[in-house]
């Protein structure tokens, strides 16, 4: 029965036993820390007590309506740290918490003392007798089950029968049923705990989930070429382009602005500031005369249609993304209505936006500071219009141009409501920023993963998402957008995109791809990092079918990617990723693992060479224990069964393995360990 923590002064800061380093907590619980459903959370703390007697800390996890929902008992993470770690899985989403538990362990006191004095024939009636008093004690506790007190008893009865041999009757109160029963239900005394720290369990797609972003006004465009004129593909011929990203095995389906784009000053094709008549300008120049962030573009349809949209990519099993790009073009109504939601200069004009070299004239930044409360509301009542509409998921454009504090307030506001809906962080910017957004409520953040590329980069990128920031941040590995398409993409042919995709979809639960990554789209702009003939100022015409039929088509790997990802438990949390070490310094080794709810273990093993010019061969070593494999698994040469879910292929693997990476042919292994 636990036992009471003794009156202790309120100005003190310490509890009976000193606990202290507790995670996964942000800010000291000023804001919660994520998790997912299901998802099996690491929690660590930092426990100590004077003197050499035991101490036990646990992890009690409350559910939303302040339950006990798991009390897991943590372990020591090494000699003399006082540093225990285990993890707890919450079931559904809502506000969770947790605190840490130390106590004094009684019975890992006597057993320690008792194995050491009785062998050294110290007091040996005496060790006896203080541990059939302690677990007759807990045979009498009526709290305990009955198949528990059961156990005691007979423990207790068998440390005191002086009939037996010292050894019989020390083994009675060491028996594996006794050490079953006190790792079930501890006997505890002394206990001191934490507060309650908060932990925010938000729905699946929150931070699990594969993304595939098109233009609507691309897909069924077409050219007259007689007079060169584009008429707009539109909801319903962007449809059609639905069964093949279902087919992708994607989730979400992210449409930039589908707004009416402004006239003044709109950019022509590559940026340019000659718009033809015929050019469609750029989605994120937000406004015309046929309406605002409330409206639809006339060539793209209806409400009507984009109900119909919407209600189609929910029987393939798709969400649609909605772009929430705060700005103005020099058209939008807000313009005329609202002059105090800009910043106007000294010479009377409106400021455009800027990101130096890059200028946006066709765009107006919005200023929150003159009217705070007008223009959140505005913002707040478009958010609930496309709610209405079926939108569930807003992928917010650059949201580190606008007040943190206007975020928290929105996402509160909406989730307050709809606890379901997701914001997605468009936020290439400085880490302070990023965390900021994370601690704010945004689900979820692109990262500067597409600028990570060499093994030492992706090392320390997958540890700090996995380990540093995993509390407040959930990362969206997207592996190429309208405005970022690197060097590495633009000159690594098409091994770069296969490795770039596995890294992605086997390195976080949340990844996604911009239309014509398939098709291995690589040519840039001279002097920038995003496509010519850039689609954000153009129609895009793509023959997805051929190219596939062709084979160059980079779409049956991704299918095999999110068919492993859909398979594999162990994908769909964060904070299970491990580093391993190869004798390379382009070869790139880490596993995800995951115990399942029945008890089984689901492991797989990811080897990448990261240089999509070469073929590489050098020795992978493992860290098994990190892999905590079960020991049947092993053979008499102490080899594991690994299937390379790419390749088919099956290996004996151990510490120790031999590893030829062609990055022309396969650049890498997804090996799932056999059960």
């Amino acid at each position: 029965m636990p036992g009471l923590e003794p009156a202790i002064p309120e100005e003190l800061r310490f509890g009976r036993f000193p606990i202290t380093d507790v995670s996964p907590v942000v800010e000291g619980g000023r804001f919660p820390a994520k998790a997912l459903p299901g998802e099996t959370i690491p929690v660590t703390a930092t426990a100590t007590r004077e003197g050499h007697d035991a101490l036990g800390v646990s992890a009690v996890l409350y559910s939303p309506e302040g339950k006990v929902e798991q009390r897991v008992r943590l372990e020591s993470l090494g000699p003399g740290l006082d540093r225990w770690g285990g993890a707890f899985t919450p079931s559904r989403p809502g506000l969770w918490s947790f605190t840490i538990e130390a106590w004094h362990d009684r019975y890992g006191t006597w057993h320690h003392n008792a194995d050491i004095k009785i062998a050294a024939g110290v007091d040996v009636e005496l060790m006896l007798a203080e541990g059939a008093k302690l677990l007759g004690e807990a045979a009498d506790d009526e709290e305990r089950s009955d198949v528990d007190r059961a156990v005691f008893k007979l423990a207790a009865d068998g440390l005191a029968d002086t009939s037996r041999a010292v050894p019989e009757r020390l083994a009675a109160g060491e028996s594996g049923e006794v050490l079953a029963a006190i790792a079930r239900e501890p006997i505890r005394e002394l206990v001191t705990s934490t507060e309650r720290y908060p932990l925010l369990v938000e729905r699946d797609r929150a931070g699990r989930g594969a993304w595939y972003e098109f233009f609507p006004r691309s897909e069924g465009a077409w050219r007259n070429s007689e007079t060169g004129e584009w008429t707009s593909g539109n909801f319903r011929t962007a449809a059609e382009r639905l069964p093949g990203v279902a087919a992708m095995g994607f989730d979400v389906v992210y449409l930039p602005p589908i707004h009416p784009i402004g006239v003044a000053f709109r950019k022509g094709p590559n940026n340019s500031l000659n718009a033809g008549p015929g050019d469609p300008g750029s989605p994120w120049a937000i406004g015309s005369a046929d309406g605002g962030h409330d409206a639809i573009h006339p060539d793209l349809g209806s409400f009507e249609d984009f109900d119909a949209f919407v209600a189609r990519a929910g029987e393939l099993g798709l969400e649609v993304a909605l772009d929430l790009a705060l700005q103005a073009s020099p058209d939008h109504p807000w313009v005329a209505q609202h002059p105090e939601w800009f910043t106007t200069r000294v010479d009377g004009s409106i400021a455009y936006a800027e990101n130096p070299p890059k200028k946006y004239q066709d765009i107006y930044p919005l200023n929150f500071d003159n009217d705070p409360e007008g223009l959140s509301r505005e913002v707040l009542r478009v958010v609930n219009l496309w709610i209405d509409h079926g939108i569930k998921i807003f992928r917010v454009d650059n949201p580190h141009t606008k007040p943190v504090w206007f975020w928290e307030w929105l996402i509160g506001k909406v989730n307050e409501e709809h606890g379901d809906v997701v914001f997605l962080a468009e936020a290439f910017t400085r880490p302070a920023m990023m965390k900021a957004l994370g601690r704010a409520g945004f689900q979820q953040s692109y990262s500067y993963f597409t600028w990570r590329n060499t093994r030492e980069e992706l090392e320390e990128f997958f540890t700090m998402i996995s380990k540093e920031w995993a509390p407040f941040y959930r990362p969206n590995l997207f592996v190429n957008t309208p405005d970022i398409l690197t060097e590495y993409l633009q000159y690594g042919g098409r091994p770069a995109f296969k490795i770039r995709a596995v890294l992605a979809a086997m390195g976080a639960p949340t990844w996604g791809v911009y239309a014509g990554y398939e098709l291995f789209e690589h040519v840039a702009r001279p002097g920038a990092e995003e496509y010519i003939d850039n689609e954000k100022y153009e129609y895009k015409q793509r023959d997805w079918a051929q190219a596939e039929a062709e084979g160059r088509s980079l779409a049956p790997y991704i299918t095999r990617l999110n068919e492993i990802r859909r398979a594999h438990p162990a994908l769909w949390d964060l904070q299970n990723l491990t580093l391993h070490w190869s004798t390379d310094e382009a070869i790139l080794v880490f596993s995800k693992h995951k115990v399942l709810e029945d008890g089984t273990k689901d492991t797989l093993i990811v080897v990448v060479n990261v240089d999509p010019h070469s073929a590489r061969e050098c020795s992978v070593h493992l860290d098994l224990a990190a892999l905590d494999l079960d020991a049947g698994l092993f053979d008499a040469e102490g080899k594991f069964r690994v299937d390379d879910l790419i390749s088919g292929q099956s290996w004996q693997w151990g510490v120790d393995n031999y590893v030829r990476l062609d990055s022309y042919f396969e650049p890498a292994h997804i090996l799932h360990v056999r059960r």
